[in-house]
């Protein structure tokens, strides 16, 4: 098998990214932690006003990587059966037989998934960890590789159900889509004004997979393990870490599976940048995005004003990274 920094293995990260560009207009920083997370085999949760490009991100990169791709739109009456299927009887054979529903794809977008009560967003968790769901019992595996992006619309809150922590803890990010920049809507009007661009299939769900086990292969020093578990426990016991003052706007801090996404994401971003190990650079770009939905804010930090974000930029400036390798390190590595 390729390691992760062999040509033919960026070369094909390099065409994907060539393919969905063509279609998808500026958003880079949302489109790397698609890839983050696709090749990390993490789930995604995004926040961002409607219009901005979430499921046709989603979508192309179906297409390019010839994956299935199914998108659910998530509203009140929606229930656990729409999501992972039932059993229908047959009146031929007297049987009932499995009929599986849309969450069989490789690619499954949950559009604005806080508008569906907790019973049908529960249903989620068990295809979202165990890449399973049991149907009367009988348990279904989901197509490999599969990946969850669910989206969030900050604007509305009426007829929204807060997403349970143990389901939000289980996205490996949360990643917030901001507006274009005004060249990059130039484009994005004369592209969709113009003629249809037709992606081409330049990967398959095999060769994906390949991709996922080659990053496991990245190699991530122990001193970034070390400060990726610095950081998290941060969140839970500030003063232990010499941040004072911070332990009365937290109520809950990040779990172990936020190490995990440092560390997996860390070795996604780095495969992604050509290299086959990991520099502190691509945890802590990644720190953000990994934390921000895993912090519970107090009343006291509500009241203040303060978001995750704030808190993050605290932690974050009182736990150094570690040093860069030397070059002989990185080739040893």
């Amino acid at each position: 098998m390729d390691t992760p920094n062999t040509p033919d293995s960026a070369q094909l990260m390099e065409q994907i990214l060539y393919e969905v560009k063509r279609v998808v207009v500026g958003q880079d920083r949302f489109l790397e932690r698609v890839m983050v997370a696709m090749l990390a085999q993490g789930h995604l949760l995004v926040e961002g006003v409607p219009g901005l490009a979430k499921t046709l991100t989603v979508k192309t990169l179906a297409d390019v990587v010839r994956g299935r791709f199914k998108r659910i739109q998530f509203t009140p009456d929606l229930v656990p059966a729409d999501l992972i299927g039932t059993r229908i009887y047959n009146q031929k054979t007297g049987d009932f037989s499995p009929s599986l529903g849309p969450v069989f794809a490789n690619l499954l977008l949950a559009d604005e998934i806080n508008r569906a009560p907790a019973k049908v967003q529960s249903a989620l968790l068990e295809v979202m960890q165990e890449r399973q769901v049991t149907i009367a019992g009988e348990s279904h595996k989901v197509p490999s590789p599969f990946l969850v992006m669910a989206t969030q619309n900050p604007i509305e809150t009426e007829g929204t159900y807060p997403l349970p922590e143990a389901q939000v803890d289980r996205f490996m990010m949360k990643v917030l889509v901001d507006y274009p920049t005004d060249e990059e809507e130039y484009v994005i009007v004369e592209r969709v004004t113009g003629p249809a661009v037709t992606v081409q299939s330049v990967a398959t769900t095999d060769q994906l997979a390949a991709l996922q086990a080659q990053c496991r292969n990245v190699y991530v020093d122990p001193s970034m393990v070390q400060y990726a578990v610095k950081l998290v426990s941060a969140t839970r016991t500030p003063e232990k870490h010499g941040i004072k003052g911070l332990a009365a706007f937290i109520t809950y801090g990040a779990s172990p599976r936020a190490t995990i996404g440092l560390v997996e994401g860390a070795r996604a971003l780095a495969m992604l940048r050509g290299r086959s190990y990991a520099l502190p650079e691509d945890m802590t770009d990644l720190v953000p995005d990994v934390l921000r939905h895993r912090l519970v804010l107090s009343y006291e930090g509500l009241a203040d004003g303060l978001d995750a974000d704030a808190l993050i930029e605290r932690i974050m400036a009182a736990i150094t990274p570690p040093a860069k390798p030397l070059e002989h390190e990185k080739r040893a590595a």
